[in-house]
C-alpha cells in the first residue's frame, strides 16, 4: 500500500537528512521526497511517499515521532487530498511534423514548451503521477534526451466544499 505522509519540521539545516538518514538506515525506502516552505518560515513540510502495509507505516510514524525537529506527522492517504508531481522533459523534435506531434501532445496534456532548440524541446508537465507517467510512455518513440522529476507534494482538500452560486 502506497502512504502519503506529510511533515511539518522546523526549518534548520540537516533535517532533511536527517529524516532520510534516519527512514534508509531502518530499511525504509522513500518513493517519493519533496520539501519546501510553508506560511511559517519558521517551519518547512516534508511530503513523501512510503509504500508498505501499516505495520510499516506504523513503524515510521514512530520513527518519526522520536526526532524533535518533527512538528507533526499525518498520513494524508487515509483523507481525501490533492497531489502534484512536475515533470521537466527534454525530448528530440526535429522541426516539421515530429515537432508538430510532440506540441500536439504537450497541449492535450496541458504542459508547456518552455525551450526550443534545434532539435530538441523541454516541456514542462504537472499534475497526478499517472499523467505523468502516461506522458512519457507517449514520449518515449520520440527519444527522450533528459527527465526530471519533482517529488510528490499534497494537500488535504477543503473540509466543506463551497456550494456553486445559483
Amino acid at each position: 500500500m502506497r502512504h502519503v505522509l506529510s511533515a511539518v519540521v522546523q526549518n534548520q539545516p540537516g533535517v532533511l537528512a536527517h529524516i532520510s538518514g534516519m527512514l534508509a538506515s531502518r530499511g525504509y525506502n522513500i518513493d517519493s521526497l519533496a520539501v519546501g516552505a510553508t506560511e511559517d518560515p519558521e517551519f518547512s513540510r516534508m511530503t513523501f511517499v512510503i509504500v508498505g502495509d501499516d505495520a510499516v507505516l506504523e513503524q515510521v510514524r514512530k520513527q518519526l515521532a522520536k526526532i524533535v525537529t518533527i512538528v507533526r506527522v499525518d498520513d494524508i492517504s487515509t483523507k481525501d487530498y490533492v497531489e502534484r508531481d512536475l515533470m521537466l522533459i527534454k525530448v528530440s523534435a526535429e522541426p516539421g511534423t515530429q515537432r508538430s506531434a510532440v506540441k500536439e501532445l504537450t497541449d492535450i496534456f496541458r504542459g508547456r514548451v518552455l525551450d526550443v532548440g534545434a532539435n530538441e524541446v523541454i516541456i514542462e508537465i504537472s499534475g497526478q503521477e499517472r499523467k505523468i507517467d502516461a506522458f512519457i510512455e507517449l514520449m518515449r518513440p520520440y527519444g527522450i534526451k533528459e527527465l526530471v522529476r519533482s517529488g510528490r507534494i499534497a494537500m488535504v482538500r477543503c473540509a466543506k466544499p463551497v456550494e456553486a452560486a445559483k
